[in-house]
């Protein structure tokens, strides 16, 4: 137990210290050109972005041929896993105003909200998961590595 606390805390950490520099660089990139910035936000940082998660959805599903029993578990990961929104970041100029130790604190905030995010997203994978076949769970583990940064570049099938 010693050492999953540790493991949770290191990435709670990790996960902080990502949102700083972050943070850091969206509150620099409002403060020089604000609306460049929120028309970029506006239009999303990937075009469609959610018409390219939705695709991937259905492409893992259909790949995963779910049985009926299945389906009820696939619809609460499917749920927990869209996008949301992200912790409010504040008007633009806002963070200007705050002191180094305010922000930090803002920093860690948001961070904490994207952990409990994503523990939220792990307890409905881990439930998806188990009522999985063993071949399902070779397609999911293969199409959760390609949807990452761990090979992006890599042909979907």
């Amino acid at each position: 137990m010693n050492v999953l606390n540790t493991v949770r805390n290191s990435l709670v950490i990790s996960f902080a210290v990502l949102g700083m520099g972050g943070a850091a660089v969206a509150v620099h990139a409002e403060e020089s050109n604000p609306k460049a910035v929120k028309v970029e936000r506006q239009r999303g940082h990937h075009g469609d972005w959610a018409g390219h998660m939705a695709a991937r959805q259905t492409r893992l599903h259909d790949q995963l041929k779910l049985t009926a029993a299945q389906e009820p578990a696939w619809a609460a990961f499917s749920a927990a896993s869209k996008p949301g929104e992200g912790p409010a970041h504040g008007e633009p100029g806002q963070w200007a105003s705050l002191t180094a130790p305010e922000r930090m604190e803002k920093q860690i905030e948001m961070a904490k909200q994207h952990v409990a995010t994503m523990e939220t997203r792990l307890a409905a994978l881990n439930t998806f998961y188990a009522t999985l076949t063993p071949e399902q769970k070779k397609v999911l583990d293969e199409h959760s590595m390609r949807g990452g940064h761990h090979g992006k570049h890599q042909r979907q099938g």
